[in-house]
């Protein structure tokens, strides 16, 4: 029995016209398309004249109630198109446990077709200027444990380190970075990349630090966070 293929789709992080023609024509072409807000990626997909999916939402963390549902469509022979709100399904979004499973389950008897596009680590990066043939991705830090020693290890590194942020912490990382970086280190902050408000601020540490406390109505949004070694 023929199997089914999982397309591991990227999406726009912003703006929604950074989606690739290829990306389009799978999500035209898929019958299941799994995503983590529907309401979300029906916006996607209305905006560029999709109609007529089949949505199911995927859950990482309660992935135990439609796994098998996805194991049966993929033994049935359906095409399925994995997304995330915004970037990378897998790159510090759900993705990868899924992934993971089908490999295990059906060995290479179903293809995991990567579509590659839109990614907030290396959008910014990009932008930022910092040495980027050798980087260190963090992904979201931890909320606690570990936060201060993790900042020690970034302060050591040798390469560039990105990571990303939320707005609730954005400030007391920034101070982090300032009490443990080198005077001269340079930082950069982009945050709400490729959308309407987006922004590249680069410095020491402490200057981003006084920009956004100076600024606060700017503390919103997304944050990529790249520390040049």
């Amino acid at each position: 029995m023929a199997t089914g293929t999982l397309y591991i789709v990227a999406t726009p992080i912003g703006n929604l016209e950074d989606i690739t023609l290829r990306a389009l024509r799978v999500l035209r072409e898929v019958d299941i398309v799994l995503c983590e807000d529907t309401r979300q990626t029906k916006k996607l997909l209305e905006r560029h004249g999709i109609a007529n999916k089949q949505f199911t939402t995927y859950n990482e963390h309660r992935s135990g109630k439609n796994i098998e549902s996805i194991f049966s469509w993929l033994e049935k022979g359906k095409n399925l198109a994995l997304v995330s709100d915004a970037g990378t399904p897998g790159i510090s979004d759900p993705g990868s446990r899924l992934v993971s499973e089908v490999h295990e389950r059906f060995g290479g008897a179903v293809s995991v077709v990567p579509i590659p596009g839109p990614n907030a680590a290396i959008t910014a990066l990009s932008a930022a200027g910092a040495p980027s043939s050798d980087f260190l991705f963090l992904g979201f830090l931890p909320h606690k444990k570990g936060r201060e020693k993790l900042f020690r290890e970034i302060a050591a590194a040798s390469r560039t380190v990105v990571f990303y942020e939320s707005p609730h912490r954005i400030l007391k990382t920034l101070s982090s970075l300032t009490k443990h970086l080198a005077e001269g280190r340079e930082v950069t902050v982009a945050r709400e990349l490729t959308k309407i408000h987006e922004e590249v601020v680069r410095g020491e540490a402490a200057n981003a630090l006084v920009f956004f406390e100076k600024n606060k109505e700017k503390v919103r949004g997304e944050f990529v966070v790249i520390v040049a070694p």
